[in-house]
């Protein structure tokens, strides 16, 4: 049986989907914020949205949002939400967004809810629990040879911005059986479900995928930063893969 707080997380993340649909493709105004990253209506209202119905039934839960910052940090508990992750692919009339709702426990990533509604996918995991899409148990792949692996990308200025690291990547990707780049929350959903054996991403924050890592981990894959690192709040960089692949995808692009 789901927990209370998964219940509660997803409802959450159903009402703001709710609230960024009556918005999509209606021409709404962009604010460049200070991290030259860009907000709407649709971000501020759906991150309201979560926050009231979070609240009203955890109220000593910390709350890290993408819009309102950090409050109650202290707190055993904390939610995690990215309202509208994918602003970018949203005002683009592009629907490669999604809700991102996580909670941490005791520095622990416990809880993810990924709700894609205009896409039309829903994912959700808890420690313990499984991964499912859509109400269906899903699974990470068995592949275990690079060769055979499908890899995909995301954000990789950094991987780029470094020589040394870029070298490693090229010959990375001269050895895996296919390189995609299918972005944000879909890699994910993909991965979960064996589509897809890995994902590389730099430039990132907590917030863009600690429910996402939740629901690859749950759903028997690995998730640590491109060094090997734990995820955690400081994160800025992602490597999810299934069970095998995570150590050779790892080792070549620490070589």
């Amino acid at each position: 049986m789901p927990s209370k707080e998964l219940e509660a997380a997803i409802e959450a993340a159903q009402a703001a989907s709710a609230v960024i649909q009556q918005l999509y493709r209606r021409n709404i105004a962009v604010t460049i914020k200070a991290d030259k990253s860009p907000v709407t209506e649709a971000d501020v209202r759906a991150e309201e949205t979560i926050r009231r119905i979070l609240r009203a039934r955890f109220a000593d839960y910390g709350f890290f949002g993408e819009e309102t910052g950090r409050h109650a940090m202290h707190a055993e508990s904390i939610w995690l939400v990215d309202p509208l992750d994918g602003t970018k692919s949203f005002v683009r009339e592009a629907p490669f967004f999604s809700t991102q709702i996580a909670l941490m426990r005791a520095g622990e990533l416990v809880l993810g809810v990924s709700c894609a509604t205009v896409y039309g996918e829903t994912a959700w995991a808890e420690a313990g629990g499984g991964a499912f899409l859509d109400g269906k148990r899903v699974h990470t792949s068995g592949v275990g040879a690079l060769g055979e692996a499908f890899i995909s990308t995301g954000n990789i200025s950094a991987l780029a911005a470094s020589s040394a690291a870029w070298s490693r990547f090229g010959a990375l990707v001269g050895r895996v059986g296919r390189v995609r780049g299918y972005g944000d929350f879909l890699h994910y959903h993909l991965l979960a479900r064996g589509a897809l054996d890995a994902v590389i991403e730099s430039d990132l924050n907590i917030l863009d995928i600690a429910a996402l890592a939740v629901i690859v981990r749950e759903a028997g894959g690995r998730c640590t930063d491109l060094q090997g690192r734990p995820i955690g709040l400081d994160t800025t960089s992602m490597l999810a893969t299934n069970a095998a692949l995570h150590a050779p995808v790892l080792a070549a692009l620490r070589e």
